[in-house]
């Protein structure tokens, strides 16, 4: 080693991995993610955030983060089972379309009395609603953006911290139109379904990449498949 140079376990271009035989199949989020900014939530900086609410998907990944937003009416039993199993920082949601009003702002202290470090209101979220919660809660509130017919000024006004954009095959041109006219608001938004199509969402200004896996069904048929090949050779 020459003078002045780190050896490798404390050069920080490395940074050392190990897993056990055990947890070697769980599931990765995409490389490229590490090429955005992250957003520092409370001292923690995150990149990825795992969008599941499967307990076995949560209990066996890489990411940074679990983003649990489902398509039902927010459930404290649900997020008490989430918050239980999860290994990595949530963040719940918390309605805001059909569910809105004290019942949202409701959950939402319960989920941050169960350490979730912040909560997600819908794109439907009225604007009282986003500001009952954020009187109610001291963690982040993050609204979520589907189109430009949202009203993001109001939003903010009202006390979203932080924006999570999910505009389908359009999400690069909404990023990109935030990111111009709010330069400074962290933004979460999904990634797509190629390490490209992250890239680009990330080059457009997201800080962070909110990611989905595969399903356990479709998890568990490359294991089956794995396991008939390994019977078929002995």
């Amino acid at each position: 080693m020459k003078k002045g140079e780190l050896p490798l376990a404390r050069d920080k271009k490395h940074i050392p991995g190990v897993i056990s035989s055990l947890r070697k199949d769980i599931v990765e989020v995409p490389e490229v993610i590490t090429k955005c900014s992250g957003i520092n939530i409370n001292g923690r900086k995150l990149k990825s955030f795992l969008f599941t609410t499967d307990i076995a998907i949560i209990c066996n990944n890489d990411a940074d983060a679990i983003l649990a937003v489902y398509s039902f009416t927010p459930h404290p039993g649900i997020i008490q089972a989430i918050a239980s199993a999860a290994p990595v920082p949530v963040i719940a949601g918390v309605g805001g379309g059909l569910t809105h009003g004290p019942r949202s702002a409701n959950i939402s202290l319960f989920t941050e009395s169960l350490g979730s470090i912040a909560v997600v209101v819908n794109a439907p979220t009225p604007i009282a609603t986003i500001q009952l919660i954020n009187e109610t809660v001291d963690v982040p509130v993050i609204a979520t953006i589907v189109s430009e017919a949202n009203d993001i000024q109001s939003r903010l006004d009202a006390g979203a911290d932080i924006l999570n954009v999910s505009g389908g095959a359009h999400t690069v041109d909404l990023v990109r139109k935030i990111r111009a006219e709010f330069p400074n608001v962290p933004i979460i938004a999904t990634g797509g379904k190629t390490d490209q199509d992250i890239l680009d969402t990330i080059e457009a200004g997201a800080n962070a990449i909110s990611y989905t896996p595969p399903s356990v069904t479709e998890l568990f048929k490359k294991k089956m498949d794995i396991y008939r090949n390994e019977i078929k050779n002995k």
